[in-house]
């Protein structure tokens, strides 16, 4: 699932937001949106504590109460940025909303997992454990629905600098989380599951492309 994603999110930066930025900046101001996207998410994992999935654990912090907070707090924080990177099929096209869509939701599940599983476990209590995982999605539609009105009132330029970021920010969590943490969940160093899996996230967005 995770290197799905992967396949998903780095073929929607190269094949769809790269080229749409540069049509609509430069490939100067694409190339800054880019790097602009990846010093975003690099912040975001220094000063914040994020979730590992393949751990269930933080960067930081050993109390089980710490450690559910640290988690709800660092993807709250990431899944703002991922909300953005949805809206920008309002300036190229449906199936790149919907591929983001899908990318996010896949690799965010098991982050579900691992901020209700502790929550739970000093809680005692289901229901609010699974509210407060289900809460993280709020993020994404907030960061969704800023991006859709931006979007819309932006000078072209800069909606082609964010578009350029979006990519820089999904090719960081692909290259940083996603694909490390797939190979790390075979425990070998190389997997050929693990390969498909990412050609096969490949291979539906193109696909996608053709409907």
């Amino acid at each position: 699932m995770l290197a799905f994603a992967a396949g998903v999110m780095l073929t929607i930066s190269f094949l769809n937001l790269i080229p749409k930025s540069i049509e609509l900046s430069s490939i100067w101001l694409c190339s800054i949106g880019i790097i602009i996207g990846s010093i975003l998410m690099y912040t975001l994992d220094r000063i914040i504590p994020h979730v590992h999935p393949s751990y269930c654990i933080p960067e930081q912090g050993r109390n089980i109460q710490r450690t559910a907070v640290y988690l709800l707090l660092g993807i709250f924080m990431h899944n703002f940025p991922e909300g953005m990177a949805m809206a920008t099929g309002t300036v190229t096209n449906f199936n790149v909303t919907l591929s983001i869509s899908i990318a996010i939701a896949v690799h965010n599940i098991p982050e579900g997992i691992c901020t209700s599983a502790p929550y739970y476990y000093f809680t005692k209590k289901k229901l609010r454990s699974f509210l407060v995982s289900a809460s993280t999605a709020i993020p994404l539609i907030i960061g969704f629905l800023i991006a859709y009105i931006l979007f819309k009132n932006m000078p072209i330029e800069i909606v082609g600098i964010v578009i350029a970021a979006t990519a820089g920010l999904m090719i960081y969590i692909s290259a940083d989380e996603l694909i490390p943490m797939a190979y790390s969940q075979q425990r070998k160093l190389w997997s050929h599951s693990t390969i498909f899996s990412l050609m096969a996230g490949v291979l539906f967005v193109i696909l996608l492309g053709t409907i």
